[in-house]
């Protein structure tokens, strides 16, 4: 499975088009569509810090993912965001997209806009793992297990 190409914007107003502007070789993507999923987003946050620590060689990025709009909503909408997050590094990490929702979700195969959508990508947008929901044991588990593995290690 291939990651979409699509085009965002971090919260520090950089333009990013993803897969392919990935800094390092490994890169946990979250995916979120409903702003009550900020929780289950945050449950990630502090094992994603110990692993990202741990490798470098690893990131990761939250993705709002939203329907397109007009200008002026996104505007509103990422300064919204942006005054909610006062972390530098955290506005990097979070990546905006505005996109046609159907196809993105289609190639992803992502049923519902009803979960967060985790998936460790390659800098060439290979999905090499995904996985759904907050954060637990297992999951932290699987995908230590999918890193080693792309690494052949």
């Amino acid at each position: 499975m291939q990651f979409p190409r699509v085009s965002g914007s971090n919260l520090l107003g950089d333009k990013v088009q993803l897969p392919d502007q990935l800094d390092a070789d490994f890169n946990v993507l979250v995916v979120a569509f409903q702003r009550w999923h900020q929780s289950l987003v945050d449950s990630w946050v502090p094992f994603l810090e110990s692993l990202v620590e741990k490798n470098s060689d690893l990131d990761y990025y939250e993705l709002p993912t939203i329907r397109r709009m007009n200008w002026l909503y996104r505007t509103m909408l990422d300064n919204g965001m942006r005054a909610g997050i006062p972390s530098r590094e955290t506005r990097r990490r979070t990546i905006t997209l505005y996109i046609d929702k159907e196809p993105f979700k289609k190639q992803l195969a992502i049923p519902d806009e009803n979960n967060v959508h985790l998936f460790l990508v390659t800098s060439e947008g290979e999905v090499l793992w995904n996985a759904l929901g907050g954060f637990d044991e297992e999951k932290g588990k699987s995908l230590s297990e999918a890193l080693g593995r792309a690494r052949g290690s």
